[in-house]
């Protein structure tokens, strides 16, 4: 996965398409899912999960005073590896950590020590609740990764859809991981999955009571609003079919980043949608696109970077 600050948007070829059946099966699941049986769409992902090689520690709580707890996923022999973050969607509105194990055991088959949390959502709070405890997530992920053999200096943020968003403003407005005394630049990447970033004006009176009534605080929940040429590298992927998150979301973040002088890849992915770009990390689906193989490039490629340039650092003071 290139690193350079001059990455464009690129359209990435779909692999062969699966038997028949496994196009019932997509085309089933995302049925549930919009619909809005989630629990049962996430319940037959996780029973096609396997768990051999993975450790898997769940209930963690790292915000005892909202009971907000956490599970991690690692290889079992774990040591220095990448660390991601990975925010869940469901518009704000919905959504459990316990319907990502799939996801977070598919991320740690890649070498990666992945931290999922929960967080509040609207009504019970606005987009400052749930930031904050994005940001805490974050904070404590920093802070233990050495505790499951993940590297606290190679750690990144990830999300679909909403989740995407919550990673996207960690990656751009320093105020959120300021609070919990971390810096931006203790980021080494982003990847979000069909993220909304620039999604002004707002309509829906759900959002508009989330997001705040006139534009000067509907600006501050907008990532390209901030983007200053000093967020991390970030990995932007985006089904061509979305018909929830319109693409132009990815482009204009990816512009804006890559204007400011930073890194930004945008991979469009044809005939692929909203969902189906977060399924083919699963098992099932994953040849629908290749979200994995692209997600732990990207992590490994920035990883290994910053890794490289942390040595010539020391050496450069001996």
């Amino acid at each position: 996965m290139p690193v350079s600050s001059h990455d464009r948007d690129r359209v990435v070829p779909l692999r062969p398409r699966r038997p028949r059946g496994l196009a019932a099966l997509l085309a089933a699941l995302v049925a549930s899912l919009l619909t809005g049986c989630q629990a049962t769409l996430f319940a037959g992902l996780n029973a096609t999960a396997r768990d051999g090689g993975v450790v898997a520690t769940r209930n963690v709580e790292f915000d005892p005073m909202h009971a907000l707890a956490l599970d991690v996923y690692r290889p079992a022999d774990a040591h220095g590896a990448p660390v991601v973050v990975f925010f869940y969607g469901g518009s704000w509105k919905s959504g459990k950590r316990q319907w990502y194990r799939w996801a977070g055991e598919a991320l740690a088959r890649r070498g990666l020590v992945v931290v999922i949390p929960d967080y509040r959502k609207w009504p019970q709070v606005r987009m400052g609740g749930f930031m904050r405890d994005a940001a805490n997530a974050v904070a404590w992920a920093h802070a233990h990764a050495g505790d499951y053999g993940g590297d606290p200096d190679a750690l990144f943020v990830m999300g679909h859809s909403a989740g995407a968003h919550l990673g996207a403003l960690l990656a751009t407005d320093g105020r959120w991981l300021h609070g919990v005394g971390m810096h931006r630049s203790q980021l080494r990447g982003f990847i979000g999955l069909a993220g909304p970033y620039d999604f002004l004006p707002l309509t829906d009176p759900d959002f508009i009571d989330m997001f705040g009534h006139d534009h000067a605080e509907q600006l501050a929940s907008q990532p390209v609003h901030f983007v200053d040429g000093h967020a991390p590298p970030m990995l932007l992927l985006q089904g061509t079919d979305d018909d929830l998150v319109a693409p132009r979301n990815a482009s204009a973040l990816g512009d804006a980043v890559r204007r400011a002088g930073g890194s930004a890849t945008v991979d469009m992915i044809p005939d692929v949608g909203h969902v189906t770009l977060l399924l083919a990390m699963s098992r099932p689906l994953r040849g629908r696109a290749p979200v994995l193989d692209q997600v732990s490039g990207f992590i490994r490629a920035h990883a290994e970077r910053s890794a490289r340039l942390a040595m010539a650092a020391s050496a450069r003071v001996r």
